[in-house]
Order: structure tokens, then sequence, then C-alpha cells
């Protein structure tokens, strides 16, 4: 067992919009995102799953390859398959939880340029 405290988890400030706070368990990467309102998420993918929970604001999130827009809102939340293209912007300012699985390698690694100065 171990347990986390957000309080004391360093915030990364990746760009003026985006921050975020993470933590690796030996499975999965959980992290809780600050996006300011116009934050852009340009399109990738990953081969991890994800789910993204909204606490605070709204998000349109955009999927390749068909284009398909889904807006989520505080409260709701999305599930995005492995491998999936996405691309996501912060319709206003946004606190979310994003849990992928199995962990974000490129997070630990800091292979992770495209969130990074936007």
């Amino acid at each position: 067992m171990k347990e986390h405290n957000w309080d004391l988890v360093p915030k990364e400030q990746l760009s003026h919009t985006f921050a975020r706070q993470v933590i690796h368990t030996d499975s999965m990467t959980i992290a809780r995102v600050y996006l300011k309102a116009g934050c852009s998420v340009p399109e990738h993918s990953h081969p991890n799953e994800q789910v993204s929970i909204l606490f605070e604001g709204s998000m349109k999130f955009v999927f390749a390859p068909d284009g398909k827009e889904v807006v989520v809102r505080a409260g709701e939340c999305v599930q995005i398959e492995a491998e999936l293209p996405h691309s996501a912007v912060a319709l206003e300012d946004t606190v979310a939880m994003d849990i992928f699985t199995p962990q974000r390698e490129d997070w630990i690694s800091g292979d992770d340029a495209y969130l990074r100065g936007k």
C-alpha cells in the first residue's frame, strides 16, 4: 500500500496554459491537469488507454480519423482507447484528472514535447 497526497505532488508548469501533477504507479499514470481557456493539446496518440474526468470547466476532444467532436463538461468523463489519435482544446479554465494504463513512459522519460511550450 502506498499513500499519495495531491497537496505534496509537485506541479509542473509545461507552458503558460498547461500544468500537471503526476503520480506513476506500477501499472498506471494518474495526472491532475490544469488547462487555461484556449489551451490546445495537438493531435497525438499513445499506447495507453485513457480516461479523462473533468472536475471544473469543459473541453472539446476531436478524434481521428473521422473528426468526431465530443464536448466533455465538469462531472463528465471520456474514455479513449489506446492508439486512437486525438486532440483537445479547453473551452474554459479546466481542471481534470487523466488516468492512463499502462504507465505513460513518454512522461516518465520526458519525451512529451507536444505538451510543452504551447
